[in-house]
């Protein structure tokens, strides 16, 4: 049976991606600096094999035969995901694939390298490099699919995401942004009059923040005999969902950007571990994208951890795990004054919720013009500096360390990824209206620490449905309507508006 060779290459590719993303999660964590060099040539020569696999010319064969082959829903389901990758696959050549992937990793190491001292000039060629891959793998995949160049760097991520609707939303969403966040600050203001700020009672040592972030991720459903928690110098959420690899960075100064940047990836971990483990192997069984992705990470990090009745739960943890003086005084209100701030800030992985869509339309309508070569790499200090400005009222342009250095993304090549993050939020403030329709005591469980309810709910609507749905439709299945912006909308005038 054809369905059965592609069966039996599915389980092949996934040996080579369970390679390849343990190898990327060591080399970001544990990896010796002098290990890079080989560690490229490795994960390079690895993708190779993967691609070419990937690619093979039978394939085609074998999944037009499978489609005239007697399957049940699924495996029928399964075959089209296997086409669509087999399309998108056999865009690039795997001299490509091998060029691309041992640029971004010298690329990537090299920004870990001069991030900390914020050297633009000596990262600037390893990007322009990457600027140069970006735009032939753009090239490459827009004359495969008819789609346009950006577009079809976004398709990668998020199938079905097109600049033509995203560029209304986000038109919209900025609008909005500008006006509401001074309201946001103002009603912030009124609120910290009465009830100023408390100061932290820093410093707080590394291994009591961990065992803080091991206590929420084990409270919230992580199952650790599937995955582990490390110290990247960029948050993430990598491996395989039997073996799903975190990771956070901390401060001794203070312990809330730690706390939530676990809190956050703990939401990509229940995702993947959540996925169906029968046909892992199939492309079927993977997560339906980056946007859903981003909204189950948004959903724990926002709707939930920036609640009231979760930090009923969580305040007594940090006072166990940090000790009794870590937060003297402290209620659950300071505690929301701190998690719940909004400012006009400078770094995207810490931002705000209402603050944190504007950083991601910045880098959005960037990376468009960077795709389409109306801007280079060498403009970009005064570009993003000009966007900041605009959108936030604030300068990076003597600081590249915390303006267009801050993100691993583009170092690793990821164009047209950024769209997911917010696209992400919309559809977990989404899933928060139609969860508190369906579990109307949801509030009284996150008080008890008792997420089992929560996560039922999203497994039963997101995780085991996996890529059976397109994400428009897993969306509506999920709540009963199509995506609609004014669901986060709403979601931000209740926590922090009027």
């Amino acid at each position: 049976m054809s369905f059965k060779k592609l069966d039996d290459l599915g389980r092949r590719l996934e040996s080579l991606e369970h390679a390849l993303s343990i190898l990327g999660a060591d080399e970001a964590t544990h990896m010796a600096v002098g290990g890079g060099e080989k560690r490229a040539e490795a994960m390079a020569s690895l993708a190779g094999m993967y691609h070419a696999q990937a690619t093979a010319p039978e394939i085609a064969d074998w999944i037009e035969a499978a489609k005239a082959e007697d399957l049940d829903t699924d495996r029928k389901l399964a075959v089209a995901e296997f086409e669509r990758n087999y399309i998108n696959a056999t865009c690039l050549p795997t001299e490509f694939v091998e060029r691309r992937t041992a640029a971004t990793m010298r690329s990537e190491q090299l920004w870990r390298e001069l991030r900390p001292r914020g050297d633009w000039d000596a990262f600037l060629p390893a990007l322009e490099g990457v600027v140069a891959l970006v735009r032939e793998e753009a090239a490459l995949r827009a004359a495969a699919t008819g789609l346009a160049p950006y577009d079809a760097l976004m398709d990668q991520y998020d199938p079905g995401n097109r600049t033509a609707e995203i560029d209304a939303v986000f038109a919209d969403l900025k609008s909005f942004l500008k006006d509401f966040v001074p309201e946001a600050l103002a009603v912030q203001e009124e609120r910290l009059a009465r009830r100023p700020r408390k100061t932290l009672n820093a410093p707080y040592p590394i291994e009591r923040q961990r065992e803080l972030g091991l206590a929420a991720m084990r409270a919230t459903g992580f199952d650790f005999t599937h995955g582990s928690l490390a110290v990247s110098h960029h948050p993430f959420c990598g491996g395989v969902p039997t073996d799903v690899r975190m990771t956070t960075r901390y401060r001794t100064d203070e312990f809330l950007s730690s706390l939530m940047g676990v809190l956050h990836e703990t939401g990509h971990a229940l995702y993947e571990q959540g996925l169906p483990r029968d046909w892992s192997h199939w492309p079927l069984g993977k997560a339906r994208g980056m946007g859903m992705h981003e909204s189950q990470s948004l959903f724990v990090e926002m709707q939930l951890a920036r609640s009231p009745q979760f930090w009923e739960f969580m305040l007594p943890l940090v006072h166990q795990h940090l000790g009794e003086d870590a937060v003297p005084g402290w209620e659950i209100e300071d505690i929301l004054n701190e998690v719940n701030h909004v400012e006009r800030g400078y770094i995207r992985v810490d931002a705000d919720e209402v603050t944190y869509p504007l950083h991601v339309i910045l880098r959005y309508e960037l990376e468009q013009d960077l795709v389409a070569g109306t801007l280079e790499a060498s403009q970009i200090p005064e570009a993003w500096d000009t966007k900041m400005i605009e959108y936030l009222g604030i300068s990076t342009i003597n600081d590249p360390k915390d303006g267009p250095m801050q993100d691993v993304h583009w170092p690793g090549g990821a164009f047209g990824y950024f769209p997911s993050y917010t696209l992400g939020a919309m559809i977990a403030a989404q899933l928060g209206t139609a969860m508190a329709r369906d579990l109307p005591d949801m509030g009284e469980q996150m008080r008890r620490g008792d997420f089992a309810a929560i996560n039922r709910w999203r497994a039963e609507r997101i995780w085991t449905e996996a890529s059976r749905h397109s994400t428009p439709d897993l969306i509506a299945r999920a709540t009963g309507e199509k995506l609609d912006a004014d669901h986060f909308k709403a979601h931000l005038r209740r926590r922090y508006g009027r």
